[in-house]
């Protein structure tokens, strides 16, 4: 399945170093396809958006994924693909950027023509195939009706896709220059928060994390002396403290890494996907 990740140490812009595919296993390379898109984002000082990003294939060079990429953010997104909707294209390789905004998505959504409906002008927005991006434009339009409103937009653009469309699952992180959210529904991927003290559990350590299969890997000195907040995936190292977010729950990391959660979506999707209904896109979906 995709792989999310953010960070925030804001207000302060902290330097990290990212790897997205650091060290290719054997025999996750013997047993699965080979990812199909790496990207990183994070915001310039004056608060635009950067976003590095490239499709890698089987058959392509992985010296994109596996180059160290040193940057100095207050928030980051970083997203490896697995395609189950649109070709390995830039333009579908996340986290994708709109209206100062940065959106990685990990899960499924169809009907996609009803989704466009829904969309109306705002599907300009769009520039990929993905129903990522469409999601993401849904997420937009909510927001500029809920008078800039993020979380509510958020929350309001989900119940719209839970009641509307099937779907699979729609694990988001988004950020912005100074707030970071996060939403798991339903329970069908999981997505974990850790609140990281400055030093870490140990205290004076900097932030070393790493996805058990060697996906994503992060390191921050600045995170020896400075708190952070982190939404992965999975559990990225040892510390005790990381929380899987409840099924519906969106999740806020506000400027000065103020955490607050609430539960946007209570009732499960009205066209939950299986597995089996998603055929041979399937395989992007699996753990591992």
């Amino acid at each position: 399945m995709c792989r999310l990740f953010g960070l925030s140490g804001a207000p302060k812009r902290i330097g990290a170093t990212f790897w997205l595919l650091e060290a290719p296993d054997s025999l996750t390379v013997q047993s699965r396809r080979e990812p199909d898109g790496t990207g990183l984002g994070t915001f310039d000082a004056d608060g635009t958006p950067r976003v590095d990003k490239q499709p890698i294939a089987a058959y392509q060079d992985h010296q994109f994924a596996q180059e160290a990429k040193d940057r100095v953010s207050t928030t980051f997104v970083a997203h490896i693909r697995y395609a189950s909707t649109g070709g390995l294209l830039p333009q579908n390789t996340h986290p994708f950027a709109q209206r100062g905004r940065l959106f990685a998505h990990n899960g499924v959504i169809e009907d996609l023509p009803r989704l466009e409906a829904e969309l109306g002008a705002d599907l300009s927005l769009v520039q990929g195939d993905t129903d990522s991006e469409r999601f993401f434009a849904l997420i937009t339009r909510h927001i500029d009706a809920n008078g800039g409103n993020i979380g509510a937009g958020i929350a309001s653009a989900a119940q719209w896709v839970a009641a509307s469309v099937p779907i699979y699952s729609i694990n988001i992180v988004l950020a912005t220059p100074t707030e970071l959210f996060a939403l798991r529904y339903p329970d069908t991927h999981e997505l974990f928060v850790l609140r990281r003290r400055a030093g870490g559990q140990h205290g004076h350590r900097h932030l070393d994390q790493a996805s058990a299969a060697g996906r994503v890997r992060v390191r921050s000195g600045a995170l020896g002396a400075t708190p952070a907040v982190v939404v992965a995936s999975e559990r990225m190292d040892e510390d005790p403290e990381w929380r899987l977010l409840s099924p519906g729950e969106l999740l806020h990391v506000g400027p000065h890494l103020q955490v607050h959660s609430t539960i946007a979506l209570t009732h499960p999707p009205a066209h939950q996907l299986t597995l089996d209904d998603l055929g041979h896109r399937a395989v992007s979906q699996h753990a591992g």
